[in-house]
């Protein structure tokens, strides 16, 4: 059964270039700030491989929460 997970993310690259007053070559500023995603998964892992999948750490995407939400 697939529940809904609510994942707060942002990027590291882009929160540290706009503090230093630049601009991510790639990357909007906004991404320097928190976003939220709500995201269908069978579990927490598998939400977090997903966010992952879409939003590598190697590119600066830092998760900082998984959570389920209630229906």
């Amino acid at each position: 059964m697939m529940q809904t997970f609510e994942v707060g993310i942002y990027n590291e690259e882009v929160r540290r270039l706009v503090q230093a007053g630049r601009n991510h070559h790639e990357l909007k500023d906004r991404w320097a700030d928190l976003h939220f995603f709500e995201i269908k998964a069978r579990n927490e892992k598998q939400a977090r491989a997903r966010v992952h999948s879409l939003y590598p750490a190697s590119k600066g995407y830092v998760i900082t929460s998984i959570e389920e939400k209630n229906s």
